[in-house]
């Protein structure tokens, strides 16, 4: 079990692993008594802690920071460890000393005290280690370098060379002229100056005479 498999189910008190979802729902496990039930997506959001913010008086900050902070500061200012019974002012000054740069105005202590109830659940199933979330940031954050394509300037330069080659063979190609006007121009050069053979016929009749 990993911090990324747990969830939230409005509605339903607790944290609990995701183990299957359905189109209609999903299959749950409870973190603490490890019953196994399924939510109804009709009738309840399940939410992963992952994805989960918290408002600063900067940028948000994602819940497993505030959880790493609280187990940070355990050896100097321990959590309250039963939020339903401390008094708001205590969990206010809790959260001022270990996260001071939460959002007061947008940060309600009921939201305090669910997050105090949480980090003691997911203590008490060593489910504190962020590592694999502290990995997933610092790849998001890593900058991709995009493939150049390389240029290849002789290959270029070859094929502009192959294709001028191609362009001057097709304009000095000679082209046989139609048989239609090679026959045309041998009758015209008749007519210039060849003697013409007389008729079979007419020399027939010089002969009798």
């Amino acid at each position: 079990m990993d911090y990324k498999e747990i969830v939230s189910v409005t509605g339903i008190g607790g944290l609990y692993q995701l183990l299957t979802s359905k189109s209609d729902g999903a299959i749950v496990r409870n973190i603490s008594d490890k019953t196994t039930k399924f939510i109804s997506a009709r009738l309840h959001n399940v939410t992963p802690l992952e994805s989960i913010e918290v408002y600063t008086t900067g940028d948000n900050m994602r819940l497993h920071e505030v959880f790493q902070k609280m187990k940070e500061a355990e050896g100097a200012t321990p959590p309250p460890t039963d939020a339903k019974k401390v008094n708001d002012d205590s969990v206010k000054a809790y959260f001022e000393t270990v996260f001071p740069d939460f959002d007061q105005d947008r940060v309600y202590v009921s939201d305090m005290k669910k997050m105090l109830k949480w980090y003691q659940m997911l203590k008490e199933n060593d489910l504190l280690n962020f590592d694999s979330m502290k990995e997933e940031e610092m790849a998001e954050e890593a900058p991709v370098e995009e493939p150049v394509a390389e240029e290849k300037p002789a290959a270029r330069k070859k094929t502009a060379k192959k294709k001028e080659e191609d362009t001057a063979d097709e304009g000095t190609e000679e082209k046989p002229a139609p048989k239609k006007a090679a026959k045309k121009k041998a009758a015209a050069k008749a007519d210039d100056g060849e003697e013409k053979p007389a008729p079979k016929k007419a020399a027939k009749k010089k002969t009798e005479e």
